[in-house]
C-alpha cells in the first residue's frame, strides 16, 4: 500500500519541488521584460532594461567590479587551494587533520562572523577599504572550497603515481605539474567554479569589507532596494546570469553524455 502511495505521490511532489525552485527565477525573467518599472503590474513586453545594463553607469560599474573581484579571487584561490590540498595530502595524517580543520573554519562560520572578523583585522592593519580588502576577503572564503574539491581527487590517486614519475626522470616539480595536476584536473575545475559562484553571489562579507565608492552588484542592489533609484535592469542582469549558467551546465552535461556513449 505504501509503495503504491509513494508511486502516486512521486510525480506531484516532483512538480511541487521544481515549482518552488524555479518559480522565483521565472518571475525575475518576466519582470526583466516588463515595460513598467513597477513589479506589481505587467504593462507590456520590452527589452529596454537589458540595454540599461550598459547605459546605467552605476550598475555597469557594479557588475564590472563583481566580475573583476570574482575572476581574480577565483584564480588566486584555485592556485592556493590546490597547493594547500597537495600539501595536506602529502603530509602525515595527524598534521593533515589539523590543517584541514583550520581550513574548514571559514566554511562553518556564519558569513556575518567572517565578515565582521575580517573588517576588524583590516582596520587593525590599516588597509584601505575597497577593492583590495574585498578581494582578500573573497580569496579567504574561497580557498577552503577549492581544498575540499581537490582533496577527494588526490585521495583517489594511486600513491605510487608521484614516485613513479620521479623514478622515470621527473623532478618533484615536474611530477606535480605533469602527473598530479592533470590527474586532479576535474577537482580543480570544480573548486574554481564553486569559488567563482561564491564570489559573484556574496553580499554579507562583501558588505563588511568594502569601502566608500566601491561596490559589487549585491551591494549596489541592497543600496537601491525600496528606493526610487532601483532599476529593473537588475532583473535583466540576473536573468542573463541564469541563462549563461543554464547553457553552461547543459553543454557540460551533453559533453559528458557523449563521452560516456563513446
Amino acid at each position: 500500500m505504501m509503495i503504491k502511495l509513494a508511486k502516486i505521490m512521486r510525480f506531484p511532489l516532483i512538480l511541487v519541488t521544481f515549482f518552488l525552485l524555479y518559480f522565483p527565477i521565472i518571475i525575475i525573467a518576466i519582470l526583466s521584460v516588463n515595460e513598467s518599472q513597477s513589479a506589481h503590474a505587467f504593462s507590456g513586453f520590452s527589452l529596454k532594461w537589458y540595454s540599461e545594463i550598459i547605459t546605467n553607469t552605476s550598475l555597469r560599474t557594479a557588475i564590472i567590479n563583481t566580475f573583476t573581484v570574482a575572476i581574480i579571487s577565483t584564480a588566486i584561490s584555485t592556485i592556493v587551494g590546490t597547493t594547500v590540498a597537495i600539501g595536506i595530502h602529502a603530509g602525515s595524517k595527524k598534521e593533515s587533520t589539523k590543517i584541514l580543520m583550520l581550513s574548514n573554519i571559514p566554511i562553518i562560520n556564519p558569513d556575518i562572523v567572517t565578515g565582521l572578523s575580517l573588517m576588524i583585522v583590516f582596520s587593525f592593519v590599516r588597509l584601505r577599504f575597497g577593492f583590495p580588502t574585498m578581494l582578500i576577503a573573497h580569496i579567504f572564503f574561497s580557498v577552503p572550497f577549492v581544498i575540499l574539491s581537490v582533496l577527494p581527487k588526490l585521495r583517489s590517486l594511486d600513491k605510487d603515481l608521484y614516485y613513479g614519475a620521479v623514478d622515470l626522470g621527473c623532478t618533484p616539480i615536474q611530477a606535480v605539474f605533469k602527473v598530479i595536476i592533470p590527474a586532479i584536473k576535474a577537482g580543480i575545475i570544480t573548486g574554481a567554479l564553486i569559488a567563482f559562484t561564491m564570489s559573484i553571489d556574496d553580499f554579507v562579507i562583501s558588505y563588511f569589507t568594502t569601502g566608500s565608492g566601491f561596490s559589487n552588484f549585491s551591494i549596489w542592489l541592497y543600496a537601491r532596494l525600496g528606493r526610487r533609484t532601483f532599476s529593473p535592469a537588475a532583473y535583466a542582469y540576473n536573468t542573463l546570469i541564469i541563462m549563461v549558467t543554464f547553457v553552461t551546465i547543459l553543454t557540460m552535461n551533453i559533453k559528458s553524455y557523449k563521452k560516456r556513449e563513446e
